[in-house]
This record gives C-alpha cells, structure tokens and sequence, in this order.
C-alpha cells in the first residue's frame, strides 16, 4: 500500500507533547484511522464499532505493527531541541527553517506550502506553531508520512 500522508491543525498549547497526546486521543476516539484487519479490506477504523477500545488493544495487533495506521497514532513523542529525529517522533519547526524557508518565525496559515516539503521521512512527523494576524500563537499543525 505505501505509506500515506496526514496532517492536523490543533488549538495551539504551549506543551506540544500534550498537543500531540490530545490530538491521537481524538483521532483514536473517533476511528479517523487506517485499521488493517485481517478478514476485511483494511479500511477506515470508523466503519467498525468493533475497534479496538484502547490504543494498548489497537497497537497489539499484529497488522497495526506491521502496517501502522496511516495516522498521527503512529508517531508518539514531540522531541526536545537538539533531540535527533528517531522513528515515530515528531520534529518542531525550528526558528532557522521556518527563517529559512518563509523570511519569518512567526509562521501563519499561509506558509504552509513552504512547510511540508520538510517531511520527507516515513514514520516521522513535523510540526509547527502557528500564529494568527497579531501574532500571538493560535494552532499547531501536524503533518507526517506513515505506513505500510
């Protein structure tokens, strides 16, 4: 199948791990993720009110570790500056790229096409805090590729 791309806006939070936590907490609340099952065509996890209850239950399966759910479920951890991106982390926008590629750090709405080509790595995530008209942070965005 491949891996395939996500992306989500969030209410910005100072804490992007607690960002992140309540961003795969309502992805996995909702089904809004690739389940693969092995009587059916995988499918959206939605279609099924016999999902996994738990994120322990869905990562126990054994199609779901081999194949992932094609969602931000599959990345777990927002690493600290300095951190090397390791699989299934997510990796902020620092100050020099979002300079770099946009002429500012206080990125908006409107530099996101100047954003996504920095996730280029499968099982890995990005991320950026996103600003509104005065500024002030409004959102975080979160944007990746994963799966099998």
């Amino acid at each position: 199948m491949g891996a395939s791309g996500w992306s989500y806006f969030v209410a910005y939070q100072p804490d992007l791990d607690e960002a992140l936590d309540a961003l795969r907490d309502r992805v996995f609340a909702e089904g809004d993720y690739w389940w693969a099952r092995s009587d059916a065509v995988p499918n959206s996890a939605s279609d099924y009110p016999d999902r996994p209850a738990t994120m322990a239950q869905l990562f126990d399966d054994e199609a779901v570790q081999e194949c992932g759910t094609h969602s931000i479920l599959d990345v777990y951890r927002v690493l600290n500056d300095g951190e090397t991106p390791d699989f299934g982390t997510v990796d902020p926008v620092s100050a020099a790229e979002a300079l770099s590629l946009t002429g500012t750090e206080r990125l908006t709405r409107e530099h996101l096409g100047a954003l996504r080509g920095l996730a280029v790595r499968s099982w890995f995530g990005r991320c950026a805090v996103l600003h509104d008209a005065q500024g002030e942070p409004e959102e975080v965005y979160f944007w990746g590729f994963s799966g099998d």
